[in-house]
């Protein structure tokens, strides 16, 4: 029988010889090996979670049973709990979407039960093969099934993901003596509770081992330093006085890429890390964070979970996540093995649209959902880009559609893509409006946050229902209660030459080379590779950026009128430093429900200022209608036949300069650029006040 003096010989191979095993670590590791029960552990970041479930996978190989299985969120988590698996001498591998060409061996592994430890991500549960030929065994098999991240599950959660809910089913088929182990260090009492009832893990039989939540090693404080550029200054000229390496978060994408070109143009050793990073340049990013070869990677929530770097020096969020709770899981990374880290939020007032944005994109209607049932009523399964024209979603929504009904039972996933049940559903929409309410209280929690004269650690705690707070207790760290300070004052000098650096214009606008799949069943002969659309574009700057985000949100959120002089003059900035193949000859602007005197004046400025010929606009067509399409391919096909075809522009016409006010999808662009191209162009330059993305 499994002993804590085992449990500890295998934590020094873990953690170095000076580690001390935790007694609740003990108690879970002794809950899942010698009585082979369910637990669900909610402790805080670093308490040593991993290392409990890889002791008790080691301890219960050596005792016979089969392997362990882990569902892991991200990437980054599975990477590091590899190499932390291969230090205590545990044999583990992972299947995820980076080593494709390596599952057929590594199923072949676990089949032959060399494999100690599988980690897997959520997505794989679901696929066809693995849930049909590798899953049954595993289940059949499995020595302990780890949840890690388990708050992922609940759709209450901060970071809830409709593939995590499909452990349930590999739970709900496993041997009624394989332990299970839920772990998580954010989740409040709704959380655990619907996590609870999710995995199974809510009997009496249950082991609920949650601890307190404080990180006695965060310094927390708020700094409201101001404007975009303002914040962006500040974080220049503290970053170097900020401990070792670091975190610094961004809201957005746009805004990680522009803020580490910032901080490198200024010298500090600096990188973008973002859900669009290529997995081969994001382990080389991790890999030099980790070593310190970096000051800090500017990143998104896709560094989040999972990413352990012990001596992790300080987190600095330029705008606020929209919850509390996820803000402590982000700052959770720093101060594991430190005495002090610094964790600063730079909020502004720009952090609201964001919010909004991601929240306008949450689980569509009833109708929409409906319709996605009905198209997979037949006979043959349909792939999502066969799917995609039939219903008016996005990808990921659709994609995000999809797994919840495979997850209710209303659609299933196989070989080729997916097809209906047939079994009934009911749209839970007093579920959603709940759902919605309560971001919305985390929302204006994240808002209450900021401007809290109360302890910061202890209101974090308290989102957290954390069990072991007292009503008073103060941390004794942070800004509030140390009344230690950072100045918000900026060197008005630094801030102008950095508002000027994030002002520079021009974003390029890349074209659309694809047309979307589908368009066939919506009446257009159009498919494969785009031969007569636009070139290569630009925009002013992205909604989004720090920069021109604000100037142009103002800008189109305000009533039509005569370009302003300013963003009139950075147009012509960016037309100045576009690397032109064929320099324009002529200028059209596009028609507008919104702003048509904003786009023909900017139009005809260019005209004069550029010496173009100034070709007027391009019209609606009476017929059309506006286009509230969400799908690509049913813009597409909206969007055929919305212009009155120009006069001929002669043969050999040259570039014609193609404005707009704004471009999101791109599609837009692109069908008004096959009426000019139709009508002569030799090629379409489209150019647009703002950009999306």
């Amino acid at each position: 029988m499994a002993t804590r003096a085992d449990a500890q010989e295998i934590l020094e191979q873990l953690a170095g010889p000076d580690a001390r095993l935790r007694d609740d670590q003990w108690t879970a590791i002794e809950a899942l090996v010698v009585h082979r029960r369910r637990a669900l552990v909610v402790q805080r970041t670093g308490w040593g979670k991993s290392a409990v479930y890889f002791i008790a996978a080691k301890l219960l190989r050596a005792g016979g049973h089969g392997a362990t299985v882990i569902v892991s969120p991200l990437l980054a988590l599975m990477r590091n709990q590899v190499a932390a698996a291969d230090r205590a001498g545990v044999h583990a591998a992972t299947i995820n979407s980076s080593n494709v060409t390596d599952w057929d061996e590594i199923h072949q592994r676990v089949r032959s039960g060399e494999l100690d430890v599988l980690l897997v991500s959520p997505e794989r549960l679901n696929n066809p093969d693995f849930r049909d030929q590798v899953l049954p065994a595993l289940a059949r098999d499995a020595g302990l099934v780890v949840v890690d991240e388990a708050h992922c599950v609940s759709d209450w959660g901060h970071d809830f993901r409709p593939d995590y809910r499909r452990i349930r089913t590999l739970i709900a088929d496993l041997g009624a003596d394989v332990p299970v182990l839920a772990t998580t260090a954010t989740a409040n009492d709704r959380v655990v509770d619907d996590v609870a009832t999710q995995l199974g893990v809510g009997g009496q039989d249950t082991l609920v081992l949650r601890g307190g939540l404080d990180r006695e090693s965060l310094h927390l404080s708020v700094v409201h330093a101001g404007n975009p550029a303002q914040r962006a200054a500040w974080l220049a000229a503290h970053l170097d006085a900020l401990p070792g390496s670091g975190i610094v978060y961004t809201l957005t994408v746009a805004q990680a890429h522009d803020v580490a070109a910032l901080l490198r143009e200024q010298g500090f050793p600096v990188a973008a890390y973002t859900g669009s990073t290529e997995t081969a340049e994001r382990e080389q990013l991790e890999a030099d964070l980790l070593a310190n070869r970096v000051k800090a990677l500017v990143a998104t929530s896709a560094l989040g979970m999972g990413f352990d770097k012990p001596d992790l020096g300080f987190v600095v969020h330029l705008g606020a996540p929209s919850s509390p709770i996820a803000y402590y899981q982000q700052v959770g990374r720093a101060g594991r093995a430190t005495e002090k880290a610094e964790v600063i939020l730079l909020p502004g007032r720009e952090d609201q649209d964001v919010w909004s944005y991601f929240a306008s994109v949450a689980f569509p209607s009833e109708a929409l959902v409906r319709k996605v049932i009905r198209e997979l009523e037949t006979e043959r399964p349909l792939s999502t880009p066969a799917l995609e024209p039939l219903v008016d979603l996005g990808r990921s929504r659709l994609e995000m559609v999809l797994k919840v009904l495979d997850v209710d039972g209303a659609v299933r996933r196989v070989k080729g893509g997916w097809v209906g049940t047939g079994a009934a559903w009911e749209y839970d929409e007093p579920r959603y409006r709940r759902l919605d309410e309560a971001r919305k209280r985390e929302q204006q929690a994240m808002l209450d946050y900021q401007r809290t004269d109360d302890c910061r650690m202890a209101f974090l705690r308290r989102q957290l229902d954390d069990p072991d707070l007292a009503a008073d207790e103060r941390c004794g760290r942070c800004d509030n209660c140390t009344g230690a300070r950072y100045s918000a004052d900026v060197d008005a000098a630094a801030a102008e030459d950095t508002r000027r650096a994030l002002m520079r214009p021009g974003v390029e606008l890349a074209p659309r080379k694809q047309w979307p799949s589908g368009l066939g069943k919506l009446g257009l002969d159009l498919s494969g590779r785009i031969a007569d659309g636009p070139e290569s574009g630009r925009v002013i700057g992205r909604l989004t950026d720090l920069g021109w985000g604000a100037r142009l949100r103002a800008l189109l959120d305000g009533p039509d009128g005569e370009v302003p002089d300013d963003v009139a003059a950075a147009a012509v900035k960016v037309l100045a430093a576009w690397d032109w193949k064929v320099r324009p000859t002529a200028v059209m602007a596009l028609d507008s429900d919104s702003h048509p005197v904003l786009i023909s004046s900017l139009a005809t400025r260019l005209a004069e200022l550029g010496r173009l010929t100034d070709l007027g606009t391009l019209q609606y067509a009476p017929e059309r209608r506006p286009v509230t399409a969400a799908n690509s391919a049913y813009r597409v096909a909206a969007l055929n036949g919305s212009w009155a075809p120009p006069a001929a522009l002669g043969p050999g016409a040259g570039p014609v300069l193609l404005v707009d006010d704004m471009t999101d999808t791109g599609w837009t662009i692109t069908m008004a650029a096959r009426v000019l191209r139709a009508a002569g162009a030799t090629a379409v330059l489209p150019f647009a006040l703002a950009g999306t993305a």
